[in-house]
């Protein structure tokens, strides 16, 4: 088994190119935001439809938000080159131990040490691990030994914010035996009527808006500083898209989905967490760099011959649309012919600038029947645009996945 000394790259590392800083973008949502704890013990985009996009391959590159890592270790495990990058140092530190944990375990062994089964020597099979991380994650790691032994995959601020949902909201609106029937396979007809007969009574229409409005999720779940470019409510938009999801998607089989109601996978696993996943993320951990900073930032330091694909998670709406406009150009300078650009929007609307459409066809029809599957339904849309030779481009493409089904 191949074991791979991970190393982070800083944007503020010596050697890196002078010009290499980060723009309006990263610059001001690092002042506006603390990056000194893990704000996501888990990504919480579908990775489903990024994999599909990008189509990770040995000799593809791919950029991709680190977050805590999950996403970029699924698209790794194809073969592809992967640069993981963000501004939170924390996040990197929950990317890193997963590489380790499953590096240096078994299957088993490393599901368990990170939380998705029960295991009560957590901090022993750390003492083993860390020797294999960088001098910043490890250091993180050894000051908070409460997060391993409870399990890394509880230890965000998003994962809490779920936890006090279920443990506190959800039981004064449905006894545990609804909530478990909630997660019983059905098909979407049976789906659709126990949500209107059963689910959808007017306690949980007002709880749901109150826990998911602005000001609880601002502070108890995301940063207040994410919804600065936010316009209308939050918590009407979060409540249609959670009723799409407990009617028209499986219930049954959505990870995202039984996480926030019970607090754990099982049943119901991540697809990173496949063995198939997990052998590929051992081959390929080599092929893996980490960099420390803004987006932009990865993207000129590490750019080399340019990137296929990017995975941007929901980053555009965190800035305004003029720094959203340079952001998407800066990543364009280091985008090969024929890349894709994967993001999601969640409470702003973000596409391709215009002054970008003569370099970049939005893949617009493509990327609304994969958002029709998302099982990471809070999102409003998923956004899937291609580097090229404009319309035509696209257009092949198009016609290609709609003959595809």
């Amino acid at each position: 088994m191949t074991r791979t000394s991970l190393r982070t790259l800083d944007c503020e590392d010596e050697g890196a190119v002078g010009a290499v800083s980060m723009d309006e973008g990263s610059a001001g949502l690092a002042r506006r935001v603390a990056f000194d704890r893990i704000r996501y013990a888990n990504c919480w985009e579908d990775s489903a439809l990024l994999v599909e996009t990008l189509c990770p391959a040995k000799g593809r590159r791919i950029l991709s938000i680190a977050s805590a890592g999950d996403n970029s270790l699924h698209l790794l495990s194809h073969g592809a080159e992967v640069v993981a990058a963000d501004l939170n140092l924390t996040q990197l530190a929950c990317l890193e131990l997963r590489v380790v944990a499953v590096q240096r375990l078994d299957d088993d062994g490393a599901l368990a040490f990170l939380g998705f089964e029960r295991a009560s020597d957590r901090l022993a099979v750390y003492s083993v691990l860390r020797d294999g991380l960088s001098e910043s994650a490890r250091g993180f790691w050894d000051a908070n030994p409460r997060l391993i032994t409870e399990g890394v995959i509880h230890g965000g601020k998003f994962e809490n914010y779920f936890r006090l949902f279920r443990s506190f909201l959800l039981p004064l609106v449905h006894s545990r035996r609804t909530r478990d029937a909630l997660l019983q396979p059905r098909d979407r007809e049976e789906r659709e009527r126990f949500y209107q007969q059963t689910w959808d009574n007017r306690r949980w229409r007002w709880l749901f808006r109150l826990f998911f409005s602005r000001f609880m999720m601002g502070r108890l779940g995301r940063d207040p500083g994410f919804f600065r470019y936010v316009e209308g409510t939050v918590a009407d938009r979060i409540f249609l898209r959670a009723r799409d999801a407990l009617t028209q998607l499986e219930t049954h089989s959505n990870p995202y989905l039984r996480y926030i109601l019970t607090g754990q996978f099982t049943g119901a696993m991540p697809d990173w967490t496949r063995p198939a996943v997990l052998a590929g993320i051992r081959r390929h951990a080599d092929r893996l760099q980490l960099f420390h900073g803004g987006i932009e930032a990865a993207a000129a330091r590490l750019g080399g011959e340019g990137f296929d694909g990017f995975n941007l998670s929901d980053i555009f709406e965190y800035m305004d649309e003029g720094s959203a406009t340079r952001l998407y150009g800066q990543l364009l300078e280091h985008a090969r012919p024929g890349a894709r650009l994967a993001y999601w929007n969640m409470l702003v609307p973000r596409g391709c600038p215009a002054c970008f459409l003569d370099r970049v066809t939005p893949l617009n029809d493509w990327a609304e029947r994969l958002f029709t599957r998302d099982r990471a339904f809070f999102y409003s849309a998923f956004r899937l645009d291609e580097v090229g030779s404009g319309d035509a481009a696209g257009q092949v493409h198009e016609e290609e996945r709609t003959h595809a089904g």
